[in-house]
């Protein structure tokens, strides 16, 4: 049996082996257009790998996937975040975990899980082809020829495409040509640009927790938060741009989002604390001793927006002065103007409508033999690990099904 699979990122190399392991008969090569392999993989978590998350009861880690909840509720069953961790270890690569539950290999290089996928394929007699690009496919009989670039046509039995997300509906193209259909793709993961935003100047500032709302929509996210030179950015805002993609996307990237800055607390506490630091600590400047915990160069900025003056002292503040600065910390608001990619992890939502699977083998509906993996499905993750994890779910599910 030749089996082919179409791109060699996580959940193609997981499919690769996977297959490899339960049909020792199968001849399976790996097409991948570029001149390396695993590239994704490569500058994940900033050259680390974030190669899951920590493991969790279901009914919680499916609650991270903006789309495609469904699905993987059914997979995980069988090939979970313990499975991943399990599955590397037993090749040598242990991983560990951080505070916010992110999981990367102890060595804290993303090359040692490239190395280790690697190595795993080529033991397993898979062949690895880089600069191969699949332009189109036919089926014959039970025969697939694939037209390619820079190569002579090939032919497989089974096929499996595994080539991440498309930015553009068009690249689909060749997909939606064996009747399926595609969910228009869009991006997710991206930080929030706001030009005119005060803020701007204190680009590098994080507080550890603040909620995040998108005006005129249920989205809310809660989390750590980072002041960038566009905007805003951090774990809160990404998460929160998975799960708004579309919506965000509909208003063209222009909204406006609100900021409470002290979740833990009530508009009303908030304003209580203030009003009796007036009697707490009545000689002391307010712009330069933050209170809540808040970075120094945080606290003076909203002392400036709510115009206290850099001398005042508490004694002297006014009510209305106190009531602004309330305002500013649990109820701030930003014109958002545009998106920007996080750093180079690219990830979008769209792609093959999950209507066209077999939820339990993931093979096409409309063509047998042809399977999917990973991000060119519709099934996207917020950050955190995700969404390697639905690639190598994915790619085990596919890979253990696609030679029978």
């Amino acid at each position: 049996m030749r089996i082919i699979i179409v791109g060699g990122g996580a959940s193609g190399f997981m499919a690769a082996v996977t297959a490899a392991e339960a049909f020792p008969d199968a001849q399976i090569t790996i097409l991948e257009k570029s001149r390396t392999v695993l590239n994704k993989v490569r500058i994940s978590g900033g050259g680390r790998c974030n190669v899951t998350h920590k493991p969790h009861e279901l009914r919680y880690f499916i609650k991270n996937y903006p789309r495609g909840e469904k699905l993987l509720r059914k997979l995980l069953v069988h090939f979970d975040a313990n499975a991943t961790i399990e599955w590397f270890e037993k090749r040598g690569v242990r991983l560990k975990t951080e505070t916010d539950g992110r999981m990367f290999p102890v060595s804290d290089s993303s090359h040692t899980i490239i190395e280790c996928l690697v190595k795993t394929a080529r033991n397993l007699n898979i062949e690895i082809r880089t600069g191969i690009n699949v332009g189109s496919f036919e089926k014959t009989g039970d025969k697939f020829h694939l037209q390619v670039t820079n190569s002579e046509p090939v032919t497989a039995d089974r096929l499996l495409i595994a080539t991440g997300g498309y930015p553009r509906a068009e690249s689909f193209g060749w997909l939606e040509e064996h009747r399926h259909n595609i969910v228009s793709p869009l991006p997710s993961l991206f930080t929030f640009n706001t030009p005119g935003n005060y803020l701007l100047p204190l680009a590098g500032v994080s507080v550890k927790d603040a909620l995040v709302k998108i005006m005129g929509t249920k989205h809310e996210w809660r989390g750590p938060l980072l002041i960038t030179h566009w905007g805003f950015s951090g774990p809160a805002v990404l998460k929160l741009s998975a799960w708004g993609a579309r919506d965000l996307a509909g208003k063209n990237y222009h909204f406006t989002c609100r900021i409470n800055w002290l979740p833990e607390m009530k508009e009303q506490e908030v304003r209580e604390f203030l009003l009796a630091e007036k009697n707490n600590t009545p000689k002391q400047q307010i712009a330069s001793h933050p209170r809540f915990g808040l970075p120094s160069r945080l606290w003076k900025a909203f002392t400036e927006k709510a115009e206290i003056p850099e001398t005042l002292r508490w004694t002297d503040a006014s009510h209305k002065a106190l009531n602004r600065m309330t305002e500013l910390l649990t109820n701030s608001q930003y014109d958002v103007e545009g998106k920007t990619t996080f750093k180079e992890e690219f990830v979008t939502c769209g792609g093959i409508a999950l209507a066209d699977v077999n939820p339990e083998t993931l093979e096409s509906r409309s063509v047998p033999g042809l399977f999917f993996a990973g991000e060119v499905l519709d099934v996207d993750g917020i950050t955190g690990g995700f969404n390697f994890q639905n690639a190598w779910t994915t790619g085990y599910i596919a890979g253990k099904n696609i030679g029978l």
